[in-house]
C-alpha cells in the first residue's frame, strides 16, 4: 500500500512538473514572439525612414538638375541676345562707315570739280592773282584749290579790285554785297585788293569749304 502511494506520488509530481514547463514554454514563447515584433517594427521604420530619405534626396537632385537646365537655358538666351546686339551694332557701324564713305567721296567730287594743270606755286601769277593766290596758303588751302578760286572771282570780277556790279551793287573782287561788308576786315575795302582777298575767302571758308566747293556752286547756280 504504501508502494502504491509513493508511485502514484512520483507520477502527480512529474505531470506537475511537466505542466509548469509546458507553461512556462507558452509563457517563454510569447514574449520572443512580442520581441521579434518590435524588433520588425524598429526595421519597418527604419527602411520607411531611408526611403524617405532617398525618395527626398532625390527629389533634391532633380531640383537642382531642373535649375541648372534654367540657369544654362538663361544663359544661353543671353548670350544669343549679346550676339544678335552685336551684330546689329556691326551693322549699324558698316552702314554708318559706308555712308560716310560715300559722303566724302561726293563731296570730294563736289569741292574738286577742276581736273586741270595744278599751279606749282604762287610766282606763277601776277598782280591781284598773286595777292590772292598767297593770301589763299595763308588762310590754310593747298594751292590745288586756285585754279578754282582763280576761274570764280575771273568770273565775278575779273580780279579787278574796282569792279562795280551796276545793277546790284556788289563791290570788289569778290562781288561783296553789299560793298561795306569788306569793312569788317579793314575799312580800306574799296581800294585794298588784298582786304577784299581776304574778306572773300573769309566768306568761302564759311559757306562753301574751299574755293572749290564755291566755284562748283557758282557753276551750278550762277553765283555763290
Amino acid at each position: 500500500m504504501n508502494r502504491l502511494w509513493s508511485r502514484l506520488g512520483a507520477r502527480t509530481a512529474a505531470v506537475a512538473l511537466l505542466s509548469v514547463g509546458v507553461a512556462g514554454g507558452f509563457y517563454l514563447g510569447g514574449d520572443r514572439d512580442q520581441g521579434q515584433s518590435a524588433q520588425v517594427g524598429v526595421a519597418v521604420e527604419q527602411a520607411a525612414l531611408a526611403q524617405a530619405r532617398q525618395v527626398h534626396s532625390a527629389t533634391e537632385r532633380t531640383a537642382e538638375y531642373q535649375e541648372k537646365l534654367r540657369a544654362a537655358a538663361a544663359a544661353e538666351a543671353a548670350a544669343e541676345r549679346k550676339r544678335r546686339a552685336e551684330a546689329a551694332a556691326a551693322s549699324r557701324k558698316k552702314a554708318r562707315e559706308a555712308a560716310a564713305k560715300a559722303a566724302a567721296e561726293t563731296k570730294a567730287a563736289e569741292s574738286k570739280p577742276y581736273d586741270g594743270p595744278i599751279p606749282s606755286s604762287c610766282e606763277e601769277y601776277s598782280g591781284n592773282r598773286k595777292i590772292g593766290c598767297a593770301l589763299m596758303i595763308d588762310a590754310g588751302f593747298g594751292i590745288d584749290q586756285f585754279p578754282c578760286l582763280d576761274k570764280l572771282w575771273t568770273k565775278e570780277s575779273g580780279w579787278n579790285h574796282k569792279a562795280r556790279n551796276p545793277s546790284s551793287g556788289a563791290y570788289g573782287i569778290p562781288q561783296a554785297l553789299p560793298g561795306s561788308k569788306m569793312g569788317s576786315v579793314a575799312d580800306d575795302w574799296e581800294t585794298n585788293p588784298a582786304t577784299q582777298i581776304k574778306w572773300g575767302l573769309g566768306y568761302i571758308k564759311g559757306r562753301y569749304g574751299t574755293p572749290c566747293g564755291a566755284w562748283a556752286h557758282s557753276q551750278d547756280v550762277g553765283w555763290y
